[in-house]
């Protein structure tokens, strides 16, 4: 699963690790800030993108608004985070598949779980 990630305070795949996600079949990649948003969500083609609302110099909203605008395909699921809950609303108002704090990421069900077992 290829998973990018607009986040500019938190190191996303820190926050799956300790939340119990599998990682080591991910392709993850973070960018701290949303310049040139688009043009990464073109050419990294995730199939999981993470908007925090509060990125510079674009918030997550305004990348959401000008993806769902562009001749770009769209990933399979797009997850608002922001530790406001309003703004995760927000965007799932325009179009995203579902919002959460962004500390609770780990929780969302398609994420591949560690089992525990060594």
């Amino acid at each position: 699963m290829r998973v990018l990630a607009f986040e500019d305070h938190y190191d996303i795949e820190a926050i799956l690790v300790a939340g119990g996600v599998q990682t080591d079949e991910l392709v993850i990649e973070q960018r701290w800030n949303s310049s040139d948003a688009l043009d990464w969500i073109r050419r990294f083609a995730p199939d999981v993108l993470l908007l925090d609302h509060f990125m510079p110099p674009k918030t997550g909203y305004e990348v959401l608004n000008a993806l769902l605008r562009a001749d770009i395909p769209r990933p399979s699921r797009i997850v608002a985070m922001s530790s406001a809950s309003e703004k995760n609303h927000a965007m799932v108002a325009l179009g995203a598949d579902e919002g959460v704090v962004k500390f609770d990421l780990a929780s969302l069900s398609f994420w591949p779980k560690t089992t525990g077992e060594i």
